[in-house]
């Protein structure tokens, strides 16, 4: 070997180099688990119509409620009602959605992991 190449192309920098960045992207799916696990945890409730329909969602998107005052209830025009329980239960998915990529990019920085197939 010649002089003045201990170890080749200074392997080992760039070995520590790599196990940094293994640290550092072990760390990331840590973070980005916990940010998840707390906004599942969550509650999201949206109201539509003066608050006569609530809906209330997980941030696993699934619904954990549905709220109904009778006053919504008109015999002559169900079709409103449908209108308002499907506004309010999107709008509460949509609370989650918000909260699960401000969660996220919180976790990673900004970095977009659908760059990396994430």
């Amino acid at each position: 070997m010649a002089k003045g190449f201990k170890g080749g192309f200074g392997g080992g920098n760039m070995l520590r180099q790599q196990q940094q960045m293994q640290q550092k992207i072990m760390k990331m799916q840590q973070d980005v688990k916990e940010a998840q696990d707390a906004v599942e945890a969550q509650e999201f409730t949206a109201s539509v119509g003066g608050g006569v329909v609530a809906a209330t969602v997980n941030g696993k998107k699934e619904m954990t409620a549905i709220t109904i005052k009778p006053e919504a209830m008109d015999p002559e025009d169900v079709e409103m009602l449908q209108d308002m329980v499907i506004s309010a239960v999107n709008e509460a998915l949509r609370q989650a959605d918000d909260a699960m990529d401000t969660a996220v990019g919180n976790a990673t920085g900004g970095l977009n992991l659908g760059a990396f197939g994430l």
